[in-house]
């Protein structure tokens, strides 16, 4: 629509067309074979994304209230590690201190995750481990096949942030031995915010806490989904999960693989222009660790002001995403995800090698040119 701003930003992300207007039909009955039909092929599709043959339900919440469903009902009373190296792993352990004993395993934001240091607290009798697949506050993927190694090797569940990445990358939920693995609606499913979803497998189930939260108590979901039709425990937001189902729709069209890589490509599209215009990306990594495919951290220069930045980009009706916490003024940040093609891409790099010319930078070479031959 006219003057609607193009969201480059960690999500929420552009909605098409087609998902917006499912959540205008009249409402229905979320208790009646209709709406269980469209619970049951969306849960469907998302364990394909999953790669999951683990239970599977959606809540009527954003990503953080699947994070505190999956540690408040497996990690109350208990021994938990947290490994952080951004905003939303720090999110996780705050989360996990309203339960269990929390160790947090700090590193410094966008920089590699200690692995040594979560092999020893697993020695020492940890029985759950919080970890953010891809940390979008700093622009760094995390090796969570690695974790999920570590973690099966001492017996202990391992939960698993895959907000920014299930759907837009690889994730391998049972082949990393994630016990419980969950992904917001507004990130790589490009839907409306609001809803979650949350896997659970056969071993979490196991070691279900017995004091758990009331309104996202997983076994309620468990026991309501068993039902005829497929039901939520309590009323669910309807519009969204139409929304949901459209937009799993055209995930399912455009095929995973394809849409995998489409989001590879475009954040190798980014990261060339980034290269072109002699700028640092943010995150350090090591042969574990990679670059986000879904977000583009990028370390701002000396001299130049972020806020005018992401203004002058603003200017052009582009919104990108600045640092956060600590990590104001020292980063912008441009999203990948969802339903953005190469349009949206050159546009975007087009209007931040702008912004920095504007604000006195002076770019090795042309970022779209670079962008081009990724994406030519």
């Amino acid at each position: 629509m006219e003057n609607e701003p193009l969201l480059m930003i960690p999500g929420p992300v552009p909605v098409p067309e087609k998902v917006r207007m499912a959540m205008l039909r009249q409402a229905i009955n979320h208790r009646g074979p209709e709406f269980g039909s469209i619970y049951a092929e969306s849960v469907r599709v998302l364990k394909d994304l999953f790669h999951t043959g683990n239970e599977l339900f959606i809540l009527s919440g954003s990503g953080t209230a699947a994070m505190e469903a999956a540690i408040g009902n497996f990690g109350r009373d208990r021994r938990i590690v947290s490994l952080v190296n951004g905003k939303f792993g720090e999110r996780m352990g705050k989360i996990g201190q309203r339960y269990g004993d929390v160790t947090v395993i700090q590193s410094d934001w966008g920089a590699p995750l200690d692995l040594e240091g979560l092999e020893r607290a697993l020695e020492e009798g940890a029985e759950l481990v919080t970890l953010v697949h891809n940390e979008t506050s700093s622009g760094i993927k995390n090796p969570a096949a690695a974790v999920g190694k570590l973690t099966r090797k001492h017996g202990a569940l391992f939960v698993m942030d895959g907000i920014t990445s299930i759907g837009g990358d690889l994730v391998d939920v049972d082949a990393w031995g994630v016990d419980v693995a969950f992904v917001g609606s507004q990130k790589c499913l490009a839907a409306p915010p609001g809803l979650s979803a949350v896997s659970v497998s056969k071993k979490a189930w196991e070691r279900l806490s017995e004091k758990r939260p009331y309104y996202l108590d997983l076994a309620a979901y468990r026991k309501s989904a068993a039902n005829s039709p497929m039901e939520t425990p309590y009323t669910p937001a309807v519009p969204l999960f139409l929304a949901l189902r459209e937009a799993l729709a055209i995930v399912e069209r455009e095929g995973l693989e394809k849409r995998i890589g489409r989001h590879r490509r475009l954040a190798e599209a980014v990261r060339a222009a980034v290269a072109a215009w002699g700028l640092p990306m943010f995150p350090r990594l090591d042969p574990l660790h990679e670059y986000s495919n879904t977000v583009t951290a990028v370390a701002i220069p000396d001299g130049v002001n972020e806020k005018v930045l992401r203004a002058t980009v603003k200017g052009f009706g582009i919104e990108i995403a600045g640092g956060q916490d600590q990590l104001k003024g020292r980063i912008f940040r441009i999203g990948h995800m969802g339903a953005v093609s190469a349009p949206e891409i050159l546009a975007t790099i087009s209007a931040v090698e702008f912004a920095l010319g504007k604000a006195g930078w002076k770019t090795r070479e042309s970022g779209v040119s670079a962008a081009c031959r990724v994406l030519g």
